[in-house]
């Protein structure tokens, strides 16, 4: 069916088309219902003014991807790391301007991310120095096809450090359902295969220290796990 990774993502095998990641990994703000009602007074404030009607992307380049069962260097600057788990929506094929309904006939499958970055009230742009370091994007540990994902708009996603549940959501109370962001996105930029795409964070993402394990299960997709360390130590 699929083929469990520790190594570099975009060496993810999977068995149904494009049978790899292409190693772009896009992530989208302020897609969960309560993370939105959280910031809303800040959102009406410039420069911003009003809250974004478009889809607000990132991107996680190639330098913070790793694997199952990888470590994660924390820096010497930021004793603390945002977790935010993630769905991420994996294309089967060129999507340009699809339509909602057409939208996940592009899915080729699932997969977990572990969207890190340095603890930041920015919103809108976040800094690429809080969001991009090396390794801070955990993908794996596998593609499972959209076969199987009956609905992925409620999935259970929860995270664990150290053994001990720290969060508990689901992809559910999203602004934006996979098919809705997929359109949405679509419209504007074309998604390649192989390409993936973040259904976003929930809010209340938890924060881990060097020392600590993570882990982030989301259900029938599988859990990913990675080990925090201090930067320079051995790995």
């Amino acid at each position: 069916m699929y083929s469990i990774m520790n190594t570099a993502p975009s060496h993810l095998e999977f068995d149904v088309a494009p049978y790899r990641l292409s190693g772009v990994v896009y992530g989208t703000l302020l897609n969960h219902q309560p993370a939105i009602a959280a910031l809303d007074a800040a959102a009406r404030q410039p420069p911003y003014k009003a809250p974004a009607k478009a889809p607000v992307l990132y991107v996680k380049p190639r330098n913070t991807l790793i694997g199952h069962g990888d470590a994660v260097s924390v820096p010497v600057d930021a004793p603390e790391l945002e977790i935010g788990a993630s769905l991420g929506i994996v294309i089967g094929r060129t999507a340009c301007r699809v339509t909602e309904e057409q939208a996940l006939d592009y899915v080729a499958g699932y997969t977990i991310v572990s969207d890190i970055s340095v603890p930041h009230d920015v919103f809108y742009r976040p800094s690429i120095r809080l969001k991009a370091r090396d390794g801070f994007c955990p993908v794996g540990p596998a593609v499972v096809p959209c076969s199987e994902i009956a609905n992925p708009d409620t999935l259970a996603v929860r995270v664990y450090m150290d053994g001990a549940l720290v969060h508990s959501t689901t992809t559910g109370e999203r602004r934006r359902t996979v098919a809705r962001l997929l359109a949405d996105v679509s419209e504007f930029m074309t998604l390649s295969p192989g390409d993936v795409l973040m259904l976003g964070v929930s809010a209340g993402a938890p924060r881990v220290r060097a020392g600590q394990q993570v882990r982030i299960e989301i259900e029938g997709v599988g859990q990913l796990d990675n080990r925090f360390v201090n930067e320079g130590a051995s790995q």
